[in-house]
């Protein structure tokens, strides 16, 4: 752990106290009131030195520590984005401090794109693997041996099946498939798209890799879910921007909530 996430985490314990964090929780687009009904003590990304601005529109950046459904939690209310910098270890900071802060895992959220006809907007997808097809990682230039991190079993067997069950306790549908991360910030041409579907991609994104491959680095156990927004490029008629998944992400937000609190209920 660097000495900046050593000091964060001795700021963020004198505030929210030393009881050790069990897991994170990074949210996408349409779930940062979730943040607000965490019981316990927000920070703002301008108050924590070398956080993320995490400046996209529809994301809250806050830290918040706190107890919710029974588990104590750090919930990470807006991510940066490859796009945003053009640093793909942009969240390795944040990461760092909530491992440091005790978690042993972390749950991704994210909205996506659909590449399947059986899961269209306001569905949601469990991820069971990913596809780094924009090449780019977290890791270069990590100067240790530990940057050669297994990906075999990115997203946590466990975690998956605990949330599956979760899913199923709420009556909601939860189908799992693949997840390809593009740099962004332009949406995917219907040639890009027709290309990951040939390769085994069911949704398509511009975020989560990162944070699988430094969670992964720094020992976090994983698991990560879409909110699909919309069908991918050439898939649909409907015009696909940044306003139109801000305003679908909703849709599916309410039902992974309900996953999300179950989940951590059964966890608790």
């Amino acid at each position: 752990m660097s000495r900046n996430a050593e000091t964060l985490c001795e700021l963020i314990r004198a505030r929210a106290g030393s009881e050790p964090v069990r897991l994170g929780l990074i949210l996408g687009s349409g779930l940062g009131h979730l943040a607000e009904a965490v019981d316990g003590v927000a920070f703002d990304y301008a108050d924590l030195p070398g956080f993320p601005h995490a400046g996209v529109s529809g994301h809250t950046p806050r830290l918040v520590i706190g107890d919710l459904m029974g588990v104590r939690i750090a919930v990470l209310g807006g991510r940066a984005h490859y796009y945003e910098s053009g640093r793909a270890d942009a969240m390795r900071l944040p990461l760092e401090v909530l491992r440091g802060l005790g978690a042993e895992g972390l749950i991704l959220t994210n909205a996506a794109g659909s590449l399947r006809a059986d899961v269209t907007p306001g569905d949601l997808m469990l991820l069971a693997d990913h596809i780094n097809f924009s090449g780019l990682n977290p890791l270069i230039g990590e100067p240790t041996d530990a940057r050669f991190v297994p990906m075999t079993a990115a997203h946590d067997p466990s975690y998956r099946a605990a949330l599956r069950t979760a899913a199923q306790a709420e009556g909601i549908s939860l189908p799992e498939g693949v997840y390809a991360w593009y740099s962004g910030p332009s949406f995917e041409t219907p040639a890009e798209i027709r290309a990951i579907r040939t390769l085994g991609a069911d949704a398509v994104g511009m975020s989560t890799v990162p944070e699988v491959i430094l969670a992964r680095f720094l020992g976090l156990r994983v698991a990560a879910i879409s909110t699909i927004t919309n069908m991918a490029a050439g898939l649909s008629d409907e015009n696909i921007s940044h306003e139109h998944t801000k305003a679908m992400a909703p849709l599916g937000a309410a039902k992974l909530e309900r996953i999300l609190r179950r989940f951590l209920s059964d966890l608790g």
